[in-house]
This record gives C-alpha cells, structure tokens and sequence, in this order.
C-alpha cells in the first residue's frame, strides 16, 4: 500500500465502490473490473473496488465476490491495493477469499447515523468490528477505517468534532491503519474542516488520517485544499463525481478524482496520473451509467478529449 509523506499525496479511489454502489440500474460486472483497470491504466494505485455487503440491502454490490477475484487475477492490477469494504467477519471472510489486498470498515460519529445505516449503536459497532481486526491481523491484511458524519449527520446536524476524534481514536487503537474522515452529506466548508482537524489531530497523529468530501454544496475541492493544508496526505475521490449515500437525501457524489487531480498537479503533486486518462473514464463511466453530468474538469478538457 502507499504511504504519504510531507511531499506526497495519495488518491483513494472509491468511485467503484462508493460511486457505484448508488447507481439505480445495476452496472454489469464487466463494466466495473473495467472501470478498476481503466482507473489503474491512468495511474492510481490505490482503488477500493467493491463492498462485501448484504445484496438485500445494497444490490449493486450483489457481485462483490466476481468483481474481486476478477480484478485480484488481472496482470495489469497487480501492484494496485484492491480494498473491499467489510462491515462484518462475513463480509471479511468472503473479501479474503476472493483476493482483496485490503479491507474497510466504517463506523459513524453520530449514534442516530450508525442505528440507520447499520442497526446497532456505535460501541456496538466497535464489538463487531473487533472481530474484523483480529482476523485481518492473522491474515496480514491492513484495515482501514472511516468515520461517517464527521461534518454533520442528516438527522442530528452538526456534529461535536470531539465525537468525530474518539471514533477515530477508536479506529486506530483497534488496528486500522489510517482513518478517513467523511463529510457522509457534503455540508462542509473549510473552517468546518479545520475545527473538525484541530480536534482529532489531538488525539491522532496527522499522519494517519484521509479527507474523504462529498460535493453536495460545491465545497470539495475547498475542503481538500483546507484539509491539504491542515497538513492531510491521502484523499478519497471517485472518478466522474460518481457517488452519493443513500442514507442522505440529497446528498451529492464524492468530490470528482479529476477535479482533486488538477488541483494537485498544480501543486507539483500526483504527477503520475494522467489527467486527461481520468477524464476519458469519467467520460465513459458516465455514458455507460448514463449520467448526464460530468465534472467541470471532465467538461473543460471535453473538446481536447473529442479529438
């Protein structure tokens, strides 16, 4: 897995997983190894590709297993970290097998968020999750968490950052190696970020935390340059903008990886991505998705990408 560093930063790519997972009409498991090997064809190195979840409850990962042991099997993946979201010691199990080189977990800062989206009250995710972490540790697979609501909650409003850091405190003493920090509904705004940061980077060291944005107010890119100079090395992004939470109404995708790219590159970081490469995918994801709209990256390189 990559590491940042004060003159490093690395892109998640969650599109796959995050992105996808919200799409109403189901992407064939073809189009989403494709999505992995065209993500990685443009230089990210780091995507989270599926999520071992219920089908009940979220459908479109009803292929997790296929899309893993087909992106695990490509030679062209190889030194990619394929990262699977698994809530539970089943999904962990199932995402092993299949050949994830790394797993997720998610808990949330808010106790109203955690009992909708996954029933049980947040220490009573942390019971589940122990189980994870103890078979990741055997197995030598890196955990990562994430913290939803670390902004604001659609049904508590915002949230005390002093909650945000405990979760997050709570993370890494159970083994995960870095935590990131989601704004679930995307109401975040730079100074927002910056208290949030000021309060967990008391009880955590910088180092291992990831900014992970959702553009629902615009504020994404802003909220990655606030991160970025709060001293955050690793962002989540999904190509295109894809994305939302179903949990959340009216909450926008993730912050595009192209916007997040061209931001970087012109810091002189993530030279090794190709940007107009992104751009294609986002382009191609969003005519087989049959999306309408493309980031404003994605559009502004849309005459150049045509010829």
């Amino acid at each position: 897995m990559q590491r940042a560093s004060e003159d490093k930063v690395v892109i998640v790519e969650v599109g796959p997983r995050d992105g996808l997972q919200n799409e109403a009409a189901i992407v064939a498991t073809e189009v989403k190894v494709e999505l992995v090997k065209r993500l990685a064809k443009a230089g990210l190195h780091h995507i989270e590709a599926t999520a071992f979840v219920s089908p009940k409850w979220v459908p479109q990962m009803a292929d997790s297993t296929d899309v893993m042991m087909a992106c695990a099997r490509a030679s062209e993946l190889e030194n990619v970290t394929l990262s699977a979201l698994t809530p539970n010691i089943k999904g962990f199990e199932a995402a092993r097998a299949a050949g994830a080189r790394e797993v997720a977990v998610f808990a949330s800062a808010s106790e109203t968020f955690s009992h909708r989206n996954i029933n049980c009250s947040i220490d009573e995710s942390f019971a589940r999750f122990r189980q994870v972490f103890e078979a990741a540790r055997l197995a030598g697979l890196p955990v990562r968490g994430y913290v939803s609501c670390a902004i604001a909650c659609p049904y508590e409003g915002a949230i005390d950052p002093r909650a945000v850091a405990r979760v997050t405190r709570l993370l890494l003493e159970n083994g995960a190696r870095e935590v990131s920090l989601g704004d679930t509904i995307g109401v975040g705004t730079p100074a927002r970020v910056k208290r949030m940061l000021e309060a967990v980077a008391a009880e955590a060291p910088l180092s291992a935390l990831a900014g992970h944005f959702h553009d629902t107010y615009g504020m994404g890119i802003a909220n990655i340059q606030a991160a970025l100079d709060a001293g955050v090395r690793v962002f989540d992004s999904s190509v295109g903008g894809l994305g939302g939470c179903p949990y959340a109404a009216g909450a926008a995708g993730n912050v595009a990886t192209e916007e997040v790219v061209y931001l970087l590159q012109d810091l002189g970081l993530c030279r090794d991505i190709d940007l107009e490469q992104l751009a294609e995918t986002a382009f191609w994801i969003a005519d087989v998705t049959g999306r309408a709209e493309l980031s404003r990256v994605t559009k502004a390189l849309a005459g150049k990408l045509r010829r």
